[in-house]
């Protein structure tokens, strides 16, 4: 029998994603690539794994089956249960941190109802036995849930009991509970699951805090890449097809517009110190990406009046053009706050630049050893000490060359698809019922 595992990524609606990023289904499923979900296609696929997506969608009739064109994946499209869209009808935000983030100003009994819809929502987004049936269908043998710490994982684990099959999940960032309810089944659902896969340290070590989860169950495996894929095009052609001149340094960033998270307000601060402490230098910050934020993101820019900054205000799904930004910079800057195990500063490192990257979590990982893994860490939150190390790469090219063949040996050792998918494959031997 052929492994194949049941993909379930994050979000009540798939569009919650997509929406945020300025993507329509179709563009997901066509050219989207990259991240931690297609590195695992990828890296599952060269291990003789096959791979379907499970998704829900507020925009289906009914099950729609399609196929991920970059990769052959199966996505499986299937509507979410009406309860769970009656739920979110008189939602402003169904990830809200509580009930008026949630649904706005509220009072009385009506407060009372929201408060229950708000810990009962999130269950009521996967129907168990209708996600049973479709993974049955599509012959999975292993089912992996992008997150423990969410109500799906919980859906998962019941329905790998009634398939008789294992499930594991993956931790991309998300360490919270939207619901009360989740208090009292993760730890029952974390007991029952098959394992975790976890690549942080960090995180690691509140697992088995909070749930004195046994070392057994814990799997450090990092996210993968494609390092022959991501290596550096031509600088100087690079440079020629952006506008850019030779002479300017060059900072880049990419990905998703989420101020508080990402820590683009950090960004800001730290680059404009830059700028004042070089005046008249000819400097550069690229800045690619979209998310729920931009317009505020904007807004902050025209405010505080940053100098030299390019926004390309796309989510960019073709990797030869992001290849092209990530070749045509010097420094790649990374001010996260909160992170699960980041992908972006390995597409960053694979083409050869150094990282400036505030110490969210997965960066002590990716960058282990600092400077010999070709990357500065500073602490988060911290404009001042990411200015000056931003500045002591941008004021030193030689340094930052040494830096930036320290960074693409360290992807190649630790991060390519071989190496990963062969952890991926043997985790999953293990509780196979494949064999």
């Amino acid at each position: 029998m052929t492994p194949t595992v049941a993909l379930l990524p994050w979000g009540d609606f798939i569009e919650d994603f997509l929406d945020g990023i300025g993507i329509s289904l179709d563009e997901f499923c066509t050219q989207m690539t990259g991240g931690w979900l297609f590195g695992y296609i990828e890296a599952l696929r060269r291990q003789g794994h096959e791979c379907s997506i499970f998704c829900f969608s507020r925009n289906v009739g009914s099950t729609v089956h399609k196929v991920h064109a970059p990769t052959g994946a199966r996505i499986i499209v299937m509507r979410s249960p009406a309860a769970y869209r009656r739920a979110r009808r008189s939602m402003t935000d169904p990830y809200g941190w509580s009930v008026e983030a949630m649904f706005g100003q509220s009072r009385g009994l009506v407060r009372q109802y929201r408060r229950l819809v708000r810990h009962v929502a999130p269950y009521l987004a996967t129907p168990i036995r209708a996600l049973a049936r479709e993974i049955r269908r599509a012959g999975c043998n292993t089912i992996l849930c992008q997150e423990y710490e969410s109500p799906r994982f919980d859906a998962a684990v019941a329905v790998g009991r009634l398939l008789r099959i294992p499930v594991f999940a993956t931790f991309q960032g998300g360490s919270w509970h939207r619901s009360q309810i989740e208090g009292w089944l993760r730890p029952a659902t974390l007991r029952r699951c098959s394992g975790l896969i976890v690549g942080s340290s960090i995180e690691e070590d509140r697992l088995r805090k909070k749930y004195e989860m046994p070392g057994g169950k814990i799997s450090r495996i990092f996210n993968p890449l494609d390092v022959e894929e991501w290596q550096a095009v031509s600088r100087v052609d690079a440079r020629n097809q952006l506008g850019i001149s030779v002479s300017t340094r060059v900072a880049v960033w990419h990905g998703r517009i989420d101020i508080l998270r990402k820590g683009l307000d950090v960004l800001l601060n730290a680059w404009k110190a830059v700028c004042s402490q070089r005046p008249g230098g000819d400097v550069l910050l690229m800045l690619i990406g979209s998310g729920p934020d931009a317009e505020l993101f904007d807004e902050e820019i025209r405010k505080t009046t940053v100098p030299h900054i390019r926004w390309n205000r796309d989510y960019i799904l073709d990797r030869p053009s992001m290849r092209r930004y990530l070749s045509a910079a010097d420094v790649y800057v990374f001010p996260s706050r909160h992170e699960g195990f980041p992908v972006a500063p390995l597409e960053a490192m694979a083409c050869g630049l150094p990282i400036v990257a505030a110490a969210a979590p997965g960066i002590s990982d990716i960058l282990s050893d600092g400077e010999k893994c070709g990357g500065l860490v500073v602490p988060t939150g911290d404009a001042a000490t990411f200015a000056a190390n931003l500045g002591r790469l941008l004021d030193n090219e030689s340094e930052c060359r040494v830096f930036g063949a320290r960074a693409r040996a360290r992807v190649e050792q630790g991060f390519s698809l071989q190496a990963v998918g062969a952890q991926l494959n043997a985790l999953f031997r293990r509780s196979a019922s494949w064999d």
